[in-house]
């Protein structure tokens, strides 16, 4: 079962996407508003796949992207980015961060998680899995 943490400044999208995710396969196993909780969450939760908003009110998204990948106690951890901005608004940024790739808000879904993570449909296999197999 992947494991997910998501970190938006929104409550009533964290909730939204929380009861989606769930229903659809993914264990969401906490959320948080804000850097500071996002950093500290992560590391007591270890999760699979960690969704970032990138835009946390006046806080940046890639920040914590970059925050999150420094931190050697979320090694296996990935990260994606979202928004509600287009993916060509931010390009050359997401192109430079450590996340494995962007979801518009619009198409978050399991399935798309787990396209990103190279997982069969079902979300079965481990994390660090090659796409393919």
């Amino acid at each position: 079962m992947l494991r997910c943490f998501i970190i938006d400044d929104n409550r009533r999208f964290l909730d939204a996407a929380r009861a989606l995710l769930e229903r659809e396969g993914i264990t969401v196993v906490g959320v948080a508003s804000s850097a500071a909780e996002a950093l500290q969450r992560a590391e007591e939760l270890q999760p699979d796949v960690t969704l970032v908003d990138i835009r946390l009110g006046e806080q940046s998204g890639f920040d914590v992207a970059r925050q999150l990948h420094g931190k050697a106690s979320l090694a296996g951890s990935r990260t994606v980015l979202i928004s509600t901005h287009s993916e060509e608004d931010y390009a050359d940024l997401i192109a430079a961060s450590p996340a494995i790739g962007f979801l518009p808000k619009a198409i978050l879904s399991a399935r798309a998680i787990w396209d990103l993570l190279g997982l069969p449909g079902d979300g079965g296999g481990s994390v660090s899995e090659p796409r393919g197999k």
